[in-house]
């Protein structure tokens, strides 16, 4: 077994056995979206792209894209960021 399978396989036990939430051991992104007006992204890496109509966010397993119209980025901290407006789509990328 290579080491990388043997710590992939070590994480989703140890997860497991702890009964730890995939974004806590994984470092998954967790999205929150409030009707069509609000998304919250936590565990992300920083914005790739932002304008009225569309924000890329990183995350660990790649992208997040939030289009829509009047976006707006409402806050951003190292753990999460907010982004409100008329939301139309989120999409992993």
């Amino acid at each position: 077994m290579r080491w990388r399978e043997f710590r992939e396989q070590f994480r989703r036990k140890a997860a497991a056995a702890l009964e730890l939430p995939g974004e806590v051991a994984f470092d998954l992104p967790k999205i929150i979206i409030t009707g069509n007006l609000q998304v919250l992204i936590e565990n992300h890496r920083g914005i790739v792209a932002y304008d009225q109509e569309m924000v890329r966010v990183l995350v660990e397993a790649g992208e997040v894209t939030v289009s829509g119209r009047n976006l707006v980025i409402r806050s951003i901290v190292p753990e999460e960021i907010v982004i409100e407006g008329e939301i139309r789509e989120v999409s992993f990328v």
